[in-house]
């Protein structure tokens, strides 16, 4: 990478469970997350963490709000592999509906955040989950 690359992740919580994907693709393959990733040229972010979550879950959702940025560094050889500002937002989806895994998503489920917790998770999905609001 030659740059930061500017990503979003949506972050869903039904009933004391986070809504995550096991990650098909590097970076993190078989880690789980949150849904996510690169906002394409043109695309405001609301609508790509929109996107992005149909495509790995999906589920059609509504923005709350913006929740924090985190960001994903990795090294390798002394050079920068990987670089992304992820913007997390916070996002509802209507009723019930359960996430079917698709586009580069192994597999998505909603997890209880305190099982989560125990998961492979990748380093930016553990420190959103760790910083929740305990209304949440």
């Amino acid at each position: 990478m030659e740059k930061p690359t500017i990503a979003v992740a949506a972050l869903v919580v039904r009933d004391r469970k986070v809504l995550l994907i096991k990650r098909r693709y590097p970076p993190s393959a078989g880690k789980w997350s949150l849904p996510g990733g690169h906002v394409e040229l043109g695309e405001r972010l609301e609508d790509a963490v929109l996107r992005e979550l149909k495509e790995e879950t999906g589920l059609d959702g509504t923005v709350r709000s913006f929740l924090r940025p985190v960001e994903y560094i990795e090294w390798e050889g002394g050079r920068v592999k990987y670089h992304f500002v992820i913007l997390v937002y916070l996002v509802e989806v209507a009723g019930n509906a359960q996430p079917k895994a698709s586009d580069d998503a192994e597999d998505a489920a909603f997890v209880p955040i305190e099982k989560a917790l125990e998961m492979d998770l990748t380093k930016t999905t553990r420190e959103v989950i760790e910083s929740l609001p305990s209304h949440l």
